[in-house]
């Protein structure tokens, strides 16, 4: 069931959003050559904690962390371990959920380490520019198949593969709500959006092709042909004339 906020949600949402935002910061500053992804999802976890807030995806349909951190290949739902080190080169996915107060915010970045190609560079940053492309045309009774639409044209000018089997989706007193916020989709169609709902919107892009898969852990999503994959997403509110970002 596709649900609108009132004011008080929407006020505690921004509370957890500028945890979460916080955090992310926190992740970055801390994504060097040699960190476990383990040890960064500690530090994301005693932050959050710290801070009055829930990590969200912990226990979450049994996800066993606080982040899902993904690298490389990877384009979500990487688990982190202590054996998962990060590389130069590399491009870490952090994922992260905060929940305060009843309601709950998500939020995903692509951050580089160390000496990145250009080649994985340039996937991140576009992107990250396919996230806004979409918030241009987001607004009250903007129908979702238009924000799919701006997402995967973007992207795809690049040459890159919108993921279709991930989508955004609904957000607030759930994890995950209703309605599904696709990166794809035909200008014009689908259902219109409606002034205060919350939806995460999240970009996940690949620089080969768009078909993934689930690895045997059941959780950590990987491209099909082993290239690279960037995810920058954030939670917004539908406003009348555009969006509220946030996680930013």
């Amino acid at each position: 069931m596709v649900t609108v906020k009132n004011e008080e949600q929407i006020s505690a949402m921004r509370k957890a959003g500028r945890v979460l935002r916080d955090t992310l910061l926190l992740l970055e500053e801390h994504a060097k050559v040699g960190i476990s992804t383990a040890e960064l999802d500690r530090i994301a976890y005693e932050y959050i904690k710290k801070e009055g807030g829930v990590p969200s995806f912990l226990n979450y349909g049994g996800f066993p962390a606080s982040v899902c951190i993904s690298l490389d290949e990877e384009v979500v739902h990487g688990i982190p371990s202590k054996k998962k080190i990060l590389k130069d080169g590399m491009l870490v996915k952090f994922d992260c959920g905060v929940g305060m107060y009843g309601v709950h915010t998500d939020a995903a970045r692509t951050v580089c380490v160390g000496n990145v190609s250009s080649e994985k560079r340039k996937l991140a940053e576009v992107t990250k520019e396919s996230f806004f492309e979409g918030m241009k045309v987001l607004k009250a009774g903007t129908r979702l198949g238009t924000l799919g639409h701006t997402i995967q044209s973007y992207a795809e000018k690049y040459g890159y593969g919108v993921v279709r089997d991930l989508v955004g989706h609904g957000i607030g007193t759930s994890v995950h709500e209703d309605p599904n916020v696709p990166n794809f989709g035909t200008e014009g169609r689908g259902m219109r959006l409606f002034e205060n709902m919350t939806i995460a919107v999240e970009p996940m892009i690949n620089l080969g092709t768009y078909e993934v898969y689930c690895k045997d852990d059941g959780w950590t999503i990987v491209t099909d042909d082993g290239k690279a994959s960037a995810h920058y997403e954030n939670t917004v509110v539908i406003k009348q004339d555009g969006v509220e970002i946030l996680t930013l």
